[in-house]
């Protein structure tokens, strides 16, 4: 019976291809932050970026040409820390150098604060379509550790603008907090519930390596809940927002039917997608192969690259098919949806382990649905990261 599942999956659409712009700068370091952010005490000089921006653009354009663009994702750092003529200036861009879809999303990036938010309207006139806020608490005291910059209050009164000006908009939370009970957690995200559109992303605090909150925990001094009150925290996760109508279609982020993040879904589909940015990572198909990109981190490095080669990037490798494959599980398998085998033996030039898999449906970590594709069980959504490792041994 597994082996004739597997065999018979329909065959999956095209992913699709999208852009991600990255803008590396904060107000501030939040202690659990691991991504390229950096904060700068001067004036940022954005005509200048805006310029290396183009260049970047245009090089990727001549690496992968004829492109149809269904997403453009704004992320950082801090992206609502940018004119909105910055913003404006890079899809001008990116629509001289791919066709840019009239259906496209194009979503941004924002904090809260009351300065960011009072660029919303801008964004919406440069050409934004979906907002992305950090809200990441509805507790003071919560925001404060965290290292956030605004209040409860502006994080509310930010989404409902978002809410009145942008045809689609969503915020993030962080749970499994020091000291979080579930009980808390039930009422936060209740709440929170109440100001949502199509989208929400609440993902569970964990701690990665050179963050402040690594320092912390390393000397005693910051304590995350254990192991069976994470999984009590993420059960009521999904419990709620399944109650409200916002299914879990990935790991940590929850839509309603048609509402999910079409950026991220080229990432978790294994598409095509172009980075662009100090720090940015992108996949692109060539005749060469698909390669595994990325750029230089620091700014000002990148900058300078920018201005003196036509391109940031530090990494140009092509991926040999095994490590295809291996990316295809990592991504296909954090979506409820699940992934199509055939396509993992076409990227990969191998067949998924049948008896294997036979071994993690019978331990109820994984599932065939009824058109022959893979996916986690909710029992094993907590235990993603083995369920992964251990389909592509």
């Amino acid at each position: 019976m597994i082996r004739d599942q597997i065999a018979r999956p329909a065959p999956d659409a095209d992913p699709g291809f999208g852009v991600y712009v990255h803008w590396p700068f904060c107000l501030s370091k939040c202690p659990y932050c691991d991504f390229n952010s950096h904060v700068r005490g001067a004036a940022i000089d954005e005509e200048r970026y805006l310029t290396a921006f183009r260049a970047e653009i245009a090089h990727r354009a001549t690496l992968a040409p004829g492109r149809t663009v269904a997403s453009v994702f704004f992320g950082g750092g801090t992206p609502s820390l940018m004119r909105p003529q910055t913003v404006q200036g890079v899809l001008d861009a990116i629509a001289a150098k791919w066709r840019l879809d009239p259906d496209a999303e194009i979503t941004l990036e924002a904090n809260p604060t009351s300065v960011e938010a009072g660029r919303f309207r801008g964004y919406r006139a440069a050409g934004v379509n979906r907002l992305s806020i950090g809200v990441q608490s509805l507790s003071d005291a919560a925001l404060k550790a965290l290292g956030r910059k605004h209040t409860v209050d502006e994080a509310i009164a930010a989404v409902k603008l978002a809410a009145s000006l942008f045809p689609r908009f969503t915020f993030d939370l962080i749970y499994a907090r020091p000291g979080q009970s579930e009980a808390e957690w039930r009422s936060e995200l209740s709440r929170a519930l109440d100001f949502v559109g199509d989208h929400v992303s609440l993902y569970q605090l964990t701690i990665e390596p050179d963050t402040i909150f690594e320092r912390l925990r390393d000397t005693g001094k910051l304590q995350l809940p254990d192991e069976d009150l994470a999984l009590a925290l993420f059960a009521a996760t999904r419990e709620l927002t399944e109650a409200r109508g916002l299914p879990a279609y990935e790991v940590s982020n929850h839509a309603r039917p048609g509402g999910e993040s079409r950026h991220n879904l080229i990432y978790w589909r294994y598409g095509e997608y172009a980075g662009v940015g100090p720090g940015a990572h992108g996949r692109l198909a060539t005749a060469k192969g698909r390669f595994a990109q990325e750029t230089e981190r620091h700014p000002e490095m990148w900058l300078t690259q920018v201005e003196t080669e036509g391109h940031g990037l530090v990494e140009n490798t092509a991926l040999s098919r095994e490590e295809q494959g291996d990316e295809f599980l990592l991504m296909g398998l954090r979506l409820r949806e699940g992934i199509d085998p055939r396509r993992f033996e076409r990227l990969s030039g191998r067949e998924i382990d049948r008896d294997r898999v036979k071994s993690l449906v019978e331990d109820g970590f994984i599932e065939l649905d009824a058109r022959g594709r893979l996916r986690v069980t909710p029992m094993g959504a907590p235990l993603l990261d083995t369920v992964v490792a251990d389909v592509a041994a």
